[in-house]
């Protein structure tokens, strides 16, 4: 999931051409770029949208950001977008364990009760003080949460901290990461709010890759070219970890060399992964 686009529930004009993008996911908003007068509405249109023959064909990787557990609107939403076609529930401002478990328990009887088979994953934002420091509980507390997700713009802006302070960002995008990583989970990067400024989203993109960040998120379909090009291995990444399988393949060494670069388990795990990668994007 390099690039996943942002697409406001209250605004269908802009579902098929997000359908039609080369975004890899969708993620349908119902918390913050709803209106509270439009939050029944949006969440109709994203349940139908969710059931539209086009949605349901599409190889996206599907997703909606609720509103919170807190909020009156939570069972309302899990009520209007829970189907077959959905892939993520994204839980805003997760606090705990428990907020996990409780969204999880909600996603169960809701599958049960429509005879889905197919759970249904839930991607935990880390956009609190609270939640980043109980970043690796949270992920580890269901086998529903598939991956973290980074919101900065909650995390930061309460607090008066500089958001174009890079240092900072990335000690931020650092924690998330190991924290995604303790569970096994992905983590992906928060968004970038400048729409005119490419180059601050490229740089912020490079940071999170280089931290092992699986992709993005697009606020603007303009940046999803850039998300897809950054959170892709390269040729030349492709090609060596290439000849670390094979290579691995050939000994029985518990480590050894691939050009003039010493390789042990957690090397040949990542030439693996980087492999699997690039056989998903073909």
């Amino acid at each position: 999931m390099r690039s996943k686009l942002f697409v406001p529930g209250s605004r269908p004009e802009l579902f098929a051409k997000a359908l039609a993008s080369a975004a890899d996911a969708l993620s349908f908003d119902l918390e913050d770029a709803v209106p509270e007068a439009g939050k029944a509405d949006a969440r109709r249109l994203v349940g139908q949208a969710l059931q539209a023959p086009e949605f349901t064909a599409t190889r996206k990787i599907l997703i909606v950001r609720v509103n919170g557990l807190t909020t009156p609107h939570f069972e309302a939403d899990l009520a209007a977008i829970v189907g077959p076609r959905l892939d993520l529930l994204n839980l805003p401002k997760v606090e705990s364990a428990d907020d996990i478990r409780r969204a999880a328990q909600a996603l169960a009887r809701l599958e049960a009760t429509r005879g889905l088979t197919r759970p249904i994953g839930i991607l935990a934002n880390i956009e609190s003080p609270r939640g980043l420091r109980l970043a690796a509980d949270i992920a580890g507390a269901d086998p529903r949460v598939t991956g973290l997700q980074l919101g900065l713009g909650d995390l930061f802006e309460p607090l008066g901290i500089d958001r174009t302070n890079i240092q900072t960002v990335q000690q931020v995008q650092l924690a998330v990461r190991l924290a995604a990583g303790e569970a096994g989970l992905w983590a992906c990067d928060t968004a970038y709010g400048a729409i005119k400024d490419p180059d601050g989203y490229r740089a912020e993109a490079i940071a999170a890759q280089r931290l092992g960040f699986i992709g993005k998120t697009c606020i603007h379909p303009s940046q999803i070219a850039l998300a897809n090009e950054i959170f892709r291995p390269t040729e030349e990444e492709i090609a060596f970890a290439r000849r670390v399988v094979e290579a691995a393949a050939k000994t029985t060494a518990g480590a050894f060399t691939v050009d003039g670069r010493m390789i042990d388990a957690p090397f040949i795990k990542r030439a693996h992964a980087v492999l699997a990668i690039a056989r998903q994007l073909a």
